[in-house]
């Protein structure tokens, strides 16, 4: 499958290096090059300069850039306290927040001509499903120990042959449920809008796509992270 004209495949093609022309590219060079690779390693950059820029030192009187991440980390800080406590938000707060600002700016950068959004790739957002999956039930472990198990039985006895296999589904559709809503919603966005600029070119008819683009890279962010705070908080609690 052909890709579309993308600014990161023009800089390889100056550089003398593969441009993919399958989903993670034939060899190896061109896997490490493909656009979902490249694209995070973009968003990641992205991710570490801006802060340095905005930020600065952390002064006693904030000034602009300060106040405005120290509104966001608060209210980040804040929406997982209430859904996990205290306690849980300050132990998985980086993990969350890393989550929360790789994704919204990974669906975000879909939306200028000549990028690509890496979450529209199932292989980023199944990466990011198997953390929350396997973090899940480490932090049942931690919590539990051996007493985890009571998580997948039910609350009567009699019910345990018909509970265990339900919920073993239960928590293995979550790699489902996280990773494909993900990355087809944002795969969507990204066909439709491209189809648009093709058919309209860089007019008002993909305007209105574009709001809805921001829209649902937002919604697709909070559900992702709300998502990850729910199956953290279950597996920390205690079985009923």
């Amino acid at each position: 499958m052909e890709h579309p004209i993308l600014f990161i495949s023009l800089i390889l093609q100056q550089l003398g290096l593969p441009v993919p022309h399958t989903l993670v590219g034939d060899t190896l060079l061109a896997k490490l090059v493909s656009p979902h690779m490249t694209y995070t390693w973009l968003v990641m950059a992205f991710l570490i300069i801006v802060p340095k820029l905005t930020l600065g030192r952390v002064e006693l009187i904030p000034g602009s850039g300060q106040n405005f991440w120290e509104m966001v980390i608060e209210g980040l800080e804040g929406f997982m306290a209430d859904n996990m406590g205290k306690e849980g938000a300050r132990m998985m707060f980086p993990m969350l927040a890393t989550f929360a600002f790789y994704i919204l700016v990974g669906n975000m950068i879909g939306l200028m001509p000549g990028f690509m959004s890496p979450t529209s790739n199932l292989n980023i957002t199944l990466g990011c499903t198997l953390i929350v999956f396997t973090t899940t039930h480490i932090l049942g472990l931690k919590f539990h120990g051996v007493g985890y198990i009571k998580h997948f039985l039910g609350p009567i006895p009699w019910l345990i042959p018909l509970m265990f296999p339900i919920e073993v589904i239960s928590h293995l559709a979550r790699i489902l449920s996280l990773s494909i809503r993900l990355f087809g919603n944002i795969m969507a966005k990204e066909t439709l809008l491209g189809i648009l600029f093709m058919l309209a070119g860089a007019y008002f008819a993909p305007l209105p796509i574009l709001c809805l683009g921001v829209f649902v890279s937002i919604v697709q962010t909070l559900v992702f992270v709300l998502l990850s705070i729910l199956y953290f908080s279950g597996a920390m609690e205690h079985a009923h």
